[in-house]
């Protein structure tokens, strides 16, 4: 008779058996490759699926060594913390989001943050293609070419959701192990994420809500709201871009660099 996941996980934390630990790595092997996979999606060609793979694994192995059932949190959304990191962390390292792009999308942050908070409301592209200098096409163009950089930039605002869900980001410490000083910032970060999203222009939030947290790719996006795949990949980009350049100026409010 097959053996319970419950059942596995008391015997491996009291054993530390080797094959348990390879039948849990079978186990949850399909959520490291479904993970990959929604990353792949937003990476250049040069970045290998297997690759993404590889990395995630490590991050799986290194959730089922820290994982302890005792604190009464769910594997998946631990381990999915993990697995997030772990592939980020490797594709950081690689450095494979050119400098001159960086540069542009933390430029398009920055007006979208400043030209929302002169008028308190999302602003149009025409208007973000005025301040910029340049026309609404050439503004279309720039925001594709920075949409790479919009995925990491997205893991790398964190602590966004209840504990039990890890819809967005992907550095969710178990709470047992947080001091209180995290766990006050981390409510800090949520209430003004929470306010962000809010903000978004409707179309943007609806891809960031069926993205991150109905998990639907951006090609079953476009199905569900009717318009192309690059389209949703622009949305979301454009999102991304207003959620950084809100966050990024809240936080220089807080520290009283900004009257």
């Amino acid at each position: 008779m097959a053996k319970s996941e419950e059942e596995i996980w008391k015997q491996y934390k009291k054993t530390g058996d080797p094959k348990l630990r390879e039948e849990l790595i079978i186990r949850y092997a399909p959520m490291v490759k479904y993970i990959a996979g929604r990353i792949a999606v937003s990476t250049p060609p040069s970045i290998e699926y297997d690759d993404l793979v590889s990395y995630g694994v490590l991050g799986l192995i290194d959730a089922i060594e820290r994982y302890d059932p005792k604190h009464g949190s769910k594997f998946k959304t631990y381990a999915t913390s993990r697995i997030k990191g772990s592939i980020f962390d490797e594709l950081r390292l690689l450095d494979w989001v050119p400098r001159q792009i960086r540069r542009r999308s933390k430029q398009l942050e920055g007006v979208y943050a400043e030209l929302e908070s002169k008028y308190g409301r999302a602003v149009r592209d025409e208007e973000v293609a005025e301040e910029l200098g340049i026309g609404v096409e050439e503004l279309q163009n720039l925001i594709t070419s920075v949409s790479g950089t919009s995925l990491i930039s997205l893991e790398d605002m964190k602590h966004l959701g209840d504990d039990d869900e890890v819809a967005m980001f992907s550095t969710i410490e178990n709470p047992e192990t947080q001091n209180p000083e995290a766990i006050l910032e981390k409510e800090e970060v949520k209430n003004l994420l929470v306010e962000a999203i809010n903000r978004l222009p409707q179309k943007e939030r609806e891809v960031i809500t069926l993205y991150y947290y109905e998990e639907l790719t951006l090609k079953e996006i476009g199905e569900v709201l009717g318009v192309t795949e690059s389209r949703i990949s622009q949305l979301h980009t454009k999102a991304i871009l207003r959620l950084r350049g809100f966050l990024s100026k809240m936080r220089r409010v807080s520290k009283g660099s900004v009257a």
